[in-house]
């Protein structure tokens, strides 16, 4: 899944099986039964692995099961389109746009964008 930045731009974000690891910049060692997000908007580098990202990345990035993962996603989206002043002051406060972290095979807290 991806969102555009603006009608017909760069996508910003987006649901991306996980890979086992990243190195130079490309997946390796194939992929994991789970999901997680990237979000150019918040910081975050597709080209980094899990463990080289800020813990606030990693609470964004979750893992998630693909069916929270699509829910995990669109309500990330929306903290971007409806709340952007918000997401501003999250990343200028080092927590951008985060979200708390799922435990592994389990989805999103109910209500947390």
């Amino acid at each position: 899944m991806q969102a555009p930045a603006q009608p017909g731009g760069d996508w910003t974000a987006v649901l991306r099986r996980q890979p086992a690891r990243i190195v130079d910049g490309q997946a390796e060692g194939g992929y994991h039964d789970v999901f997680e997000i990237i979000c150019c908007d918040c910081g975050d580098d597709p080209g980094l692995d899990y463990r080289k990202v800020s813990p606030q990345l990693q609470r964004i990035r979750g893992p998630y099961p693909i069916a929270a993962g699509v829910t995990a996603y669109e309500r990330h989206i929306e903290l971007h389109r409806g709340c952007t002043h918000l997401a501003g002051r999250a990343a200028s406060a080092g927590r951008p746009g985060a979200m708390p972290r799922p435990a592994r095979g389990q989805g999103p807290e109910p209500g947390v964008a």
